[in-house]
């Protein structure tokens, strides 16, 4: 690919609230749009959440569009846990009525095949140099994409890029449509506050700040040539923004993500934004209607069933609680009371670890 001398060039040049989502309020650019339409599942009348989508580009009911499911990960037993059960759930709902999903990759960026080689298909990657990521570890992530879109063929002509705690509710269609990717919107980021540091990324003559989507690189389902073109310049977007003291400070542990979203605006890449990709316990109270589960977030309860914010609870699931080591086989369920997207998040991890063989090795 024409790209492939350029990101190894330019590192070895560096030295190398939370307010519940709903399907009613999608935006692209700042402005929102849609339309009712009516759920013949249910009988129910919904917000229509795919926004701006050019009718031109919309896909045809009976055309199939698969795509490759690309999970980034290292070899530490906490990534471990998360990844398998990730794969666990990708392989329940692959062939389900509903999904697009195609292969499976997980790209170790570890430098060295690990004990899960023969649990899932691995593509093993290096790490950036030694002490690059400055301890940064998810730095590593469009780097690892570089290389991975640069010594593997796949048959997909779409890419999911997924985390290790994602966790498929539902079948996944592929949401997006024609060269629009689609992406879900972080409330976080937010290109227009910090627009004065932005601006050294993104000048002026690109176009407003505006122009630059509220996401990260996960979940994002993107052409593969789109990522080729974008990956490179992620990659070293990335290292430039955690090279400067101001924005490491302003952006931290999603520096990452912004550099993902300046690097798409950059390409002139814009993506059709989906709230229904992903929710995020304890947040988001259902996972009807939803994709992914992301759990992200501690989940923290009282005995009746009440969120104990900034508190450890009485009942707890918290992915973090297991930074050595996978959790324990049949979880405790939450206390009555408790939103259904914390039920099901608990169930399916507590269905994960009872199937998945020698769960308790690391």
């Amino acid at each position: 690919m024409g790209q492939a001398s350029s990101p190894v060039l330019i590192l070895l040049a560096f030295g190398f609230f939370f307010a519940t989502y709903n399907l009613v309020t999608m935006t692209m650019h700042n402005r929102s749009i849609g339309k009712w339409v009516y759920d013949d599942s249910d009988g129910e009348a919904f917000f229509d959440p795919v926004i701006e989508m050019p009718e031109e580009v919309k896909k045809p009911k009976n055309a199939r569009m698969p795509f490759h499911v690309a999970l980034t990960a290292t070899d530490a037993p906490y990534s471990k846990w998360q990844c398998r059960i990730m794969y666990y759930w990708y392989k329940k709902n692959r062939d389900l009525s509903g999904s697009e999903m195609g292969g499976f990759t997980r790209i170790l960026h570890s430098g060295k095949p690990d004990n899960l080689m023969d649990e899932m298909p691995t593509v093993v990657v290096d790490p950036l140099p030694a002490g690059l990521d400055r301890g940064y570890i998810v730095l590593n992530r469009p780097w690892a994409f570089v290389q991975w879109l640069e010594k593997t063929t796949i048959e997909e002509e779409y890419i999911l890029m997924a985390e290790p705690d994602h966790i498929l509710v539902n079948p996944l269609p592929n949401l997006a449509r024609g060269g629009l990717p689609a992406a879900f919107p972080f409330f976080y980021i937010e290109p227009a506050k910090f627009e004065n540091i932005v601006r050294k990324y993104y000048p002026e003559e690109k176009g407003p700040v505006t122009d630059i989507d509220p996401i990260g690189n996960s979940p994002v389902i993107i052409k593969k040539e789109l990522l080729e073109k974008i990956a490179p310049k992620w990659m070293n977007v990335s290292l430039k923004m955690k090279n400067d003291k101001e924005t490491d400070k302003a952006f931290g542990w999603v520096l990452e993500m912004y550099a993902y979203a300046v690097a798409a605006a950059l390409n002139d890449v814009q993506h059709v934004l989906r709230k229904d990709f992903m929710l995020q316990p304890p947040w988001d109270l259902s996972t009807r209607k939803f994709f992914i589960i992301h759990y992200t977030y501690g989940c923290d309860y009282n005995l009746k069933g009440q969120l104990t914010c900034g508190k450890i609870g009485e009942w707890r699931f918290d992915k973090r609680s297991y930074l050595r080591g996978p959790p324990p086989k049949n979880l405790s369920l939450p206390p009555p009371g408790v939103p259904e997207s914390v039920v099901t998040l608990v169930k399916m991890v507590n269905e994960a670890t009872a199937n998945i063989p020698n769960w308790d090795a690391e």
